[in-house]
């Protein structure tokens, strides 16, 4: 199955960025990523990533999956760190490569994040920031006090915040779409984007959206997992202006996950929006 158009991959790291994206062939964070291909249902080689060990084979991949754009996404916790610097550096190079930076004002304090917001948008021309507030040490929810300043710094710039969900959140009560609501409430004017869509809060997730037009799902590798049927249902409504495309690569394969996409046979014309318009939109990709 193929598609005639742009693809915008929201969620899309190379292999080389750290060893929790399978950097280290014979380690144990190796065999998880292996393992998380599996469970996430990759088909054929559940080590395809190591062609993204040197920068050449990433941009073989991104380039031959037909991507327009891949989005490289920052992180900043207390158990990972992936600096705002070396997004840049991966990302700048190569048109075909968007970067999102992170910050983390539990570790950076308030003052010192919305500095590194404003470094990493102005000199390092990254798109959007990262938070991933149910890994912070003590985990957080997205309404937390901690981020508010953030969020009205990144609403001011017109800088979207994007924010981890999912069942890899250490404590599950913190992988909360209701949370989010306060936010999204707040800020109507900022872009937020729920990265793994909440699943398997999937319904949670969705009503939350259906009543904040700023908030969008990606639900990404786990889009095709049991009970995502209801994210395709709601793209087939109000939720088509709200829903992204992610492949979470290197966790799946982005040609596989393309065509999986496909496979649901939504309309053309909402194909178009999840796969590049909304992206496109959000991100403010020229």
């Amino acid at each position: 199955m193929s598609h005639q158009g742009n693809v915008i991959d929201m969620r899309c790291r190379p292999a080389y960025l750290h060893d929790f994206f399978g950097a280290t062939p014979g380690t144990d964070a190796f065999e998880t990523a292996r393992w998380l291909n599996r469970r996430v249902g990759t088909r054929g080689d559940d080590q395809h990533f190591t062609r993204s060990l040197t920068d050449e084979g990433f941009l073989a991949e991104v380039r031959e999956a037909g991507l327009s754009k891949a989005v490289v996404v920052g992180r900043h916790t207390p158990s990972q760190h992936l600096p705002n610097d070396r997004i840049h550096q991966i990302v700048a190079p190569h048109s075909e490569l968007v970067g999102i930076g992170a910050v983390d004002p539990a570790l950076q304090g308030v003052d010192g994040a919305i500095a590194e917001i404003d470094r990493a948008i102005r000199e390092l021309g990254l798109s959007a920031i990262n938070l991933e507030p149910g890994f912070a040490e003590p985990s957080r929810h997205p309404d937390d006090a901690l981020y508010f300043p953030i969020y009205e710094h990144c609403a001011a710039l017109g800088v979207p915040v994007s924010l981890m969900s999912g069942p890899t959140t250490p404590d599950p009560r913190f992988n909360d779409p209701s949370r989010l609501a306060r936010v999204a409430q707040a800020f109507p004017s900022l872009p937020l984007i729920a990265y793994h869509g909440y699943w398997p809060n999937v319904a949670q997730a969705i009503g939350i959206a259906f009543r904040y037009e700023n908030v969008h799902l990606v639900p990404d590798m786990y889009l095709f997992q049991p009970g995502s049927q209801l994210y395709i249902e709601a793209a087939n409504s109000f939720l088509s202006d709200q829903l992204l495309f992610g492949s979470s690569y290197t966790f799946r394969p982005i040609r596989q996950s393309i065509e999986d996409f496909l496979s649901f046979g939504l309309p053309d014309a909402v194909n178009e929006k999840v796969l590049y318009t909304n992206a496109k939109r959000v991100l403010n990709i020229q």
